[in-house]
């Protein structure tokens, strides 16, 4: 079965828990990268995130298409933004018609609200097997090579 980890990242800390992922299944990954870059800290960084969020943005996306069929395990990654996933899973869950899927749901935050995110995606893509669910408080800054083995134990109990 081929699997693919898709996640976007804007200070790090889902990238790393992606590529740990990624490597550990020897999966495809895809990181979305909108056209408009986010600001990544100070208070511009809260309130264009913020605004972002609460109406529902759809930002462009550079990347390339792909073939959503290819794929029987999708890991969706995403920091958390006002208790949800970030806008760019606004455009690529409206770009694909993900249905009878593996999907593993995997956040990363600096203060909780997981549970929503999980919720949102499994409402936004209900038709689907969802096989986990971890999230992981700022993993670059709060003990990295112990978020690591966080990750590939999570892996090692949901596909092995």
């Amino acid at each position: 079965m081929k699997s693919l980890v898709v996640f976007y990242s804007l200070e790090g800390n889902t990238k790393l828990i992606a590529n740990i992922i990624a490597e550990k299944l020897n999966a495809d990954i895809l990181e979305l990268m909108p056209e408009k870059v986010y600001f990544n800290s100070g208070f511009k960084k809260f309130l264009w995130g913020g605004k972002s969020v609460i109406f529902k943005e759809k930002p462009k996306l550079k990347n390339n298409e792909i073939n959503i069929e290819d794929y029987k395990n999708i890991f969706i990654g995403t920091p958390i933004w006002v208790g949800t996933y970030a806008p760019p899973f606004n455009t690529f869950l409206d770009m694909y018609n993900i249905q009878n899927k593996n999907i593993g749901l995997f956040a990363c935050h600096g203060g909780g609200g997981a549970s929503k995110f999980f919720k949102n995606v499994k409402k936004k893509i209900p038709n689907n097997n969802f096989i986990g669910e971890i999230d992981f408080f700022e993993p670059i800054k709060n003990d990295k090579d112990e978020n690591i083995e966080k990750a590939i134990k999570w892996i090692d109990k949901i596909i092995m």
